[in-house]
């Protein structure tokens, strides 16, 4: 299955040479961001520049009856399974990164068809809070980061104490066992529309059907830094993986435009949106024909307005697809 619209036509970029360095107060903006990325974890010719270490899936969604009365997006309207391809992953730019890293989010991407070949887009990970509020300060952390100066690294977290808030969330908790037992969020807030034009300011989150399992920091240090593709394709001999979406609503004095911002989830509603169904493994090559978009919505979904990492996601994902298509 290979979906005709993996990266809307203006967003393909052309091939340049690119300085693999970031200076130190430059502006952020896509290209400095991938670069800033290049130079924290290295440039690697034909792969991502985040998300590098992953692998391509494929399965479906069947959405519930309480979707449709949240948003009229056709998918969560479809009477029968709508089929996706998603994409597992490690977050950073280490092709290698090794599955064992607690600190390290763990991500799902999707795309789901929605007829014609058309697709529409959600990328979630497993923390609920991003490492920055917007590009500026993501780009002053990965120039900090690349320096390797201790000094510099601890005074710019100093600084931006929000910036902390995710690495904090993932060494609070074992390492997930596998890519099938992980919670995972959605960072920044949506707005749904229904068909009656009511709307509704949510957050998704998926849970694992098989519930969150972890390692010890013992089990984690025993394993091959590549142990979950392996793990899932055991786990996906005996049958799909299963994640139920859900939709976490917001209220009035939620963060909408700081993905850095937890909400309480303990204190706010949910909506079961559908269930996500991994079947089997794609050829890595259907994933890397175009970028997830996490601004690729359609009609009863809205991206938020205010939130600049959001929008500054689609571009750096499009110039580093530029240059990896080279």
């Amino acid at each position: 299955m290979i979906f005709k619209r993996l990266v809307p036509a203006a967003m393909f970029v052309a091939a340049f040479s690119f300085p693999a360095a970031v200076p130190a107060h430059a502006e952020a903006d896509a290209e400095s961001l991938v670069n800033a990325l290049n130079a924290v974890f290295g440039a690697h010719d034909g792969v991502r520049a985040a998300h590098t270490h992953g692998f391509c899936v494929k399965g479906n969604f069947t959405p519930t009856a309480e979707a449709a009365s949240l948003s009229k997006a056709p998918h969560f309207n479809s009477k029968t399974p709508v089929n996706l391809i998603g994409r597992f992953s490690m977050g950073g730019g280490n092709p290698a990164a090794p599955n064992f890293q607690k600190d390290n989010v763990r991500g799902i991407a999707l795309h789901f068809d929605i007829g014609n070949g058309n697709t529409t887009d959600l990328l979630m990970i497993s923390a609920p809070v991003f490492v920055a509020k917007d590009p500026d300060q993501f780009l002053s952390l990965l120039t900090a980061v690349a320096t390797k100066d201790k000094e510099k690294i601890g005074a710019f977290f100093q600084a931006n104490p929000n910036s902390t808030r995710q690495a904090q969330w993932l060494n609070a908790r074992p390492v997930p066992a596998s890519f099938a037992t992980v919670n995972y969020w959605g960072i920044h807030a949506f707005t749904f529309t229904n068909a009656e034009g009511k709307t509704q300011v949510i957050k998704y989150k998926a849970l694992p059907v098989a519930g969150e399992v972890g390692l010890t920091d013992d089990e984690a240090k025993a394993k091959d830094p590549d142990f979950y593709r392996p793990e899932l394709a055991e786990r996906l001999a005996k049958g799909p993986v299963q994640f139920t979406l859900t939709a976490i609503l917001g209220e009035p004095g939620d963060p909408v435009d700081n993905p850095t911002e937890l909400w309480p989830e303990d204190q706010r509603k949910s909506v079961t949106l559908g269930t996500i169904s991994i079947t089997g493994t794609e050829d890595d090559k259907t994933c890397d024909a175009g970028i997830f978009d996490p601004t690729l919505v359609v009609d009863g979904i809205e991206g938020p307005a205010n939130d600049t990492i959001f929008p500054m996601r689609s571009a750096a994902y499009a110039v580093s697809f530029g240059r990896r298509a080279k």
